[in-house]
Formats: C-alpha cells, sequence, structure tokens
C-alpha cells in the first residue's frame, strides 16, 4: 500500500471515529486493549494497554484513527501489565469465531468474497442453533467481523471461569469431533420391557431423530420405487436392506417416530447410523478452534472499522440476521454521498452495496465507500484528486 493510500484511509478512518460513538464491552476496564495502526508495513499490534492507558475510548480513536481496534475477551486484576501472568487473569467470554477462508468446501481462489460471506452466514445460523438449543446460552452478542466472517460473545457467568481444556470440549461438541454414536441411544423401559431408542430432548440425539422422523414421513408418501432409490442413497443400505427397512416405516411408523433403534431389525439402526452421518456433515459448525479454546484472545472491538475491507464490526440484532447484507448493511454512512478518485491496480468483478459489477483498471472515479473498499483490500490506490 503507497504512502499516500495510507495516509488517507487514516484520515478518514479519523473522521469515522469523530463522529462515532463506539460502546464500550462489559467489564471494559478489567480488558486489555490492543491496536494496529496504518504505519507503513505494520502488522504488529501495539497491545498490553488498559482502558486507563487509552483514556477515552472515542477520543483514543478519534485522535490515533488504527487500521484495527481490539479488547481481550479476558478480564484481568491488571490488564496494562506488560506480560500474561503479571495481569491476572479473573475469567473469560466465550467466543466462537467463523472464518468464510475456513469453512468446508470453500476455495477462497474460486470462491467470490460475497459467496464466501452467505456461505459463511448460513454456518453462523448452524453455530445459534448449539448456542441456543444445546447450550441454552442467554447472554449472547453477535458480531459481524467486518471481514470474512463472525464472531459470538457468550458472556453468561457459568463459562466465564472455564479453562481451556472444558472450552475443548465444547468445541469438540460443536464440530462432533469424536462424536460417540452410542451415546445418543438411551435404554428406556416400555410397558414392562426395555428399548433402545434416540435421546430426543435436545443434542445430536434430537438432530438425528429429526432427520428420522422427517425421512420416515416423506419415504411414506413416495411411491415405492422411489422410496427404495432414496434409502439406498445412504450410506450402508443396499436393495434388500433398503426393503426391509421401508416395510418398517409403512407398518410400524409409530415406533420409528419414537426413536426406537430396534424397530425391524438392525436395519433401523443401519439408518440411524447413516443419517448421523449426514447430521455431522451438514450440521456441525466449523469454528475456529484456537479462538474458543484462548482464555486470553483479543477479538475485534465491535462498532470499529476492518482495516482491511473498511467495513464496520457491525453488532447484530438476533431479529436481522436473516435480512443482514454485510456488503451493504455494513457499510458506513460516514464514506457514502462522495466521489473521490483512485487507480485501480486488481480490476475484476465486484459485490458492493446491492450490486455486481466489473471494475475496470486505470484512473477510476468511484463512491468513496467502493474506493475504501477497494484500497483497503489491497485493489487500489489513492491518486490525487
Amino acid at each position: 500500500m503507497e504512502a499516500r493510500t495510507r495516509t488517507y484511509l487514516e484520515g478518514r478512518f479519523g473522521d469515522y471515529y469523530r463522529r462515532s460513538d463506539v460502546s464500550l464491552p462489559p467489564a471494559a476496564e478489567r480488558r486489555e486493549w490492543g491496536h494496529i495502526p496504518w504505519s507503513a508495513g505494520a502488522t504488529t499490534m501495539i497491545r498490553h494497554q488498559s482502558l486507563l492507558d487509552v483514556g477515552d475510548l472515542g477520543d483514543f480513536l478519534h485522535r490515533t484513527a488504527p487500521r484495527h481496534v481490539y479488547f481481550s475477551s479476558a478480564r484481568f486484576s491488571d490488564p496494562g501489565a506488560s506480560s500474561m501472568d503479571e495481569k491476572g487473569w479473573q475469567s473469560a467470554d466465550l467466543v466462537f469465531d467463523l472464518d468464510a477462508d475456513h469453512l468446508p468446501g470453500v476455495d477462497p481462489e474460486e470462491t467470490s468474497y460475497a459467496e464466501m460471506l452467505a456461505a459463511c452466514k448460513d454456518e453462523l445460523l448452524n453455530l445459534l442453533s448449539f448456542i441456543d438449543d444445546d447450550f441454552d446460552f442467554e447472554e449472547t452478542e453477535v458480531v459481524f467481523s467486518g471481514g470474512r466472517g463472525y464472531h459470538v460473545h457468550v458472556r453468561d457467568p457459568s463459562v466465564r471461569g472455564l479453562d481451556s481444556e472444558a472450552r475443548r470440549e465444547i468445541v469438540d461438541y460443536v464440530r462432533a469431533i469424536d462424536l460417540d454414536v452410542d451415546g445418543l441411544i438411551d435404554t428406556e423401559s416400555n410397558r414392562g420391557t426395555t428399548r433402545r431408542v434416540l435421546r430426543r430432548r435436545g443434542g445430536w440425539g434430537a438432530r438425528v431423530h429429526s432427520r428420522l422422523v422427517d425421512l420416515a414421513e416423506s419415504l411414506r408418501e413416495m411411491d415405492e420405487a422411489d422410496a427404495l432409490d432414496r434409502l439406498q442413497e445412504l450410506d450402508g443400505i443396499g436393495e434388500g436392506r433398503a426393503q426391509t427397512i421401508l416395510g418398517q416405516i409403512q407398518h410400524n411408523f409409530e415406533a420409528i417416530r419414537e426413536g426406537n433403534v430396534e424397530a425391524g431389525g438392525p436395519g433401523t439402526r443401519i439408518l440411524v447410523d447413516a443419517l448421523t452421518a449426514e447430521a455431522v456433515e451438514s450440521e456441525t459448525a466449523p469454528i475456529d478452534e484456537p479462538v474458543t479454546t484462548d482464555t486470553k484472545r483479543l477479538i475485534r472491538l465491535p462498532g470499529s472499522l476492518h482495516g482491511g475491507s473498511g467495513l464496520t464490526v457491525m453488532p447484530l440484532d438476533r431479529a436481522e440476521l436473516d435480512d443482514f447484507r454485510p456488503l451493504e448493511d455494513a457499510i458506513p454512512d460516514r464514506f457514502r454521498g462522495r466521489e473521490i478518485k483512485v487507480n485501480v491496480t486488481d480490476p475484476g468483478p465486484t459485490t458492493f452495496d446491492g450490486d455486481t459489477f466489473t471494475i475496470e483498471e486505470g484512473e477510476q472515479s468511484l463512491e468513496e465507500c467502493l474506493g475504501i473498499f477497494l484500497m483497503t483490500r489491497g485493489r487500489a490506490e489513492k491518486i490525487k484528486e
């Protein structure tokens, strides 16, 4: 990035902070603060600062106009101490990070930025189902990272004291690492006998049970040939086994609906195993493990600007998620309404502010928000007006 571009962006980031009211996180005075400036080649974070060192946050952000701003997930007795051992760790929020670059099936070289963000929002909804349904966390904040994904901050008192190993267990559960399929099945008494059934009151057992019931209901509505074909798409089910399972579904649907894995012999258990594999493939959330297990992580400050996109690190209301469009809704209003001149060095298709178009190489006059987006992403340089 050229010096003129850095100087321009630093100035405009400062203007944004001069007029923006960035909110403090809970217990802000007990958190470590860090930032990365716009210096030439700057990648090193200035950290080990407390709110006492920073002073008034709004004034600090306006004066320093940082490229990136962070605060710690942890709460310390002395957050400004120069070493982690001296800080006096007290507790930490549980933070989940979804990054579009790390999603399964997404190749950053072949997938557009807009497509990656759309895929990441789908994974966010998966993650929130775990947070709400499996863990029943209540004190949560969902944030668009301003870059390639989303953060979820969990601040329930019950999780703040967890160590790294306990947080790793949460990661393993959400990602279904070494999932114990037998553990999804319970033994219950029924009219004087016992039977083995899927756990249906939550967790992975409930997810598999829901798939089992949905599949059984759809198979009952198909003609026989289509139903058999659908069953044979599942791992471990051949033609003969498919006929046995279909017969059980047609004649003993109630047992299937109750999650009885012994109904009709071993075929139902094979079906459950296959549906478990499908659930794991489609319903796990590919969270970044090191972020969640780290009890001292620095994370982006909601309301700040992301120096790699010029977009807002935007806290989101749960009711807004379905309609949230990051490449429109996270554009700062401060950067709208006027045009600037840039030299486009990396032309090509671009999706931004509700439209998809091709950016031509060379000198261009663009709306400032688009120009800033291209400059921060290394696709353009600022030129004299």
